[in-house]
């Protein structure tokens, strides 16, 4: 596999994507999504371009619509689905073994299943509003588990329905 790369005098070169290059962006996820989420280009590195192919993946991009869904049946709301039956026994069953902010996740439900469902839509998919959605999933101090959290939850989730939108 090959990616685009911002090489020499600001042009875009192609490079070589090596399997050692998908394990050093899963190791550094968290920064690399970070990164993206707050607007990198994943041109920028060939650490960011493997991060953004493993963000954007139809595998990947389904496992964060499961989370979701399985988020909001955990509070109580509807996981609306928008999608074949089969991308919905992506372990929706499994329990959820963190405290959630079921208050905010009941306020922001819609936006919440917009999410799920822009994650499941055919096609490429921007890697900024990817990452936003892995932010907010992996942020345990976030406003999807913590009340006394900084951000809104539904302000954070419609940025991301936002730059899940081309």
């Amino acid at each position: 596999m090959y990616v685009l790369v911002d090489g020499d005098h600001g042009r875009l070169t192609l490079k070589r994507l090596r399997p050692w290059h998908q394990v050093l962006a899963r190791g550094r996820a968290a920064r690399l999504d970070r990164e993206l989420a707050e607007g990198a280009s994943p041109e920028a590195s060939v650490s960011l371009a493997a991060r953004a192919v493993q963000l954007t993946s139809t595998q990947f991009r389904r496992d964060l619509a499961a989370s979701l869904r399985r988020i909001l049946v955990a509070v109580g709301e509807p996981a609306r689905p928008a999608a074949p039956a089969s991308h919905l026994s992506l372990g929706v069953s499994r329990s959820v073994r963190v405290p959630l902010g079921t208050t905010r996740i009941g306020q922001s439900a819609p936006l919440l299943a917009e999410l799920a469902s822009r994650l499941l839509e055919p096609g490429p998919v921007p890697v900024h509003g990817v990452a936003m959605v892995t932010e907010l999933l992996a942020d345990g101090t976030g406003p999807l588990y913590r009340k006394a959290a900084r951000d809104d939850l539904s302000a954070a989730a419609e940025r991301a329905v936002q730059a899940l939108t081309w």
